[in-house]
């Protein structure tokens, strides 16, 4: 029989999160407005849209979330849970104070959400604003609904994080770092990063607990998937002709990488597409 990989509980999760705090506000973005007003246009069109991206996903993430602290299953996984949410207003939090003192004159949160939308297409609202937004109005109404709980984190730590967000952090800090560019950003970025690795190994343990305790969760994930792939596709499409060149990758390559860690993640809970 195939040795089954160990997870991480989320009391132990809670325990690795004690232990990688830092703040928002200690980041030091001293170049970074220098590097910022000397880009190119490629460079600018394709930081541009990928910054609005992210403010705009984490605005919503970090609203759309407390529905799964309610349904937690236990006090360890409510521990666990609720340093997601601090994690997710902290990001928030750097990417607007980014945008204050790189990009744009200091502004709200919602301001700078409202402009960074204008950059963004069809397939994000799809995934955010309707899928994202619907799943957890269903889990407030009912935190019991193992359905509800399963379809929210498949969305959320499959699809927007595990999926879209390790698929954008992984090309675009190889991009900054070969390029030698905003290093502050790149710092922030990369402990978001690390965050959402912690993020998404709760994602996949509850998973895979979920579908060995009721093979018929398997489907609600499946289907879930199906609904959203093509949305997801289109955000993985950065604007401009020369944005693939910058990131150092032929047409398709960000995708293929997406599906292929999409695919690994799944087989770890006993899921397929």
């Amino acid at each position: 029989m195939p040795v089954t990989q160990p997870l991480r509980s989320p009391q132990e999760l809670y325990l690795q999160w004690e232990h990688e705090h830092w703040a928002s506000q200690d980041i030091d973005l001293t170049a970074d407005r220098e590097h910022w007003l000397a880009l190119g246009d490629t460079e600018r069109t394709l930081m541009t849209f990928v910054l609005s991206a992210l403010i705009a996903a984490e605005e919503r993430i970090s609203t759309q979330f407390c529905g799964l602290v309610y349904a937690q299953d236990d006090e360890e996984e409510g521990s666990y849970l609720s340093t997601q949410l601090v994690d997710e207003v902290r990001h928030m939090q750097f990417y607007a104070r980014f945008q204050n003192v790189v990009v744009a004159d200091p502004d709200t949160i919602a301001a700078h959400v409202e402009r960074a939308r204008e950059h963004l297409a069809e397939p994000f609202r799809v995934i955010f604003d309707e899928a994202l937004v619907g799943a957890h109005e269903r889990l407030i109404a009912d935190p019991r609904s193992r359905e509800a709980k399963v379809d929210f984190v498949t969305i959320y730590h499959m699809a927007l994080e595990g999926t879209l967000g390790m698929t954008t952090s992984h090309f675009l800090l190889g991009f900054l770092e070969r390029a030698g560019l905003l290093p502050g950003f790149a710092d922030g970025y990369g402990r978001i990063a690390a965050d959402e690795q912690r993020h998404v190994a709760y994602g996949t343990e509850f998973l895979r607990r979920a579908i060995a305790e009721d093979p018929g969760m398997e489907a609600v994930v499946r289907t879930r998937l199906h609904q959203l792939l093509p949305a997801m596709a289109g955000t993985l499409q950065p604007p401009g002709d020369g944005a693939l060149d910058l990131l150092g990758i032929e047409e398709g390559a960000l995708a293929e990488y997406a599906l292929s860690a999409l695919h690994r993640r799944l087989s770890l809970i006993g899921a397929s597409l």
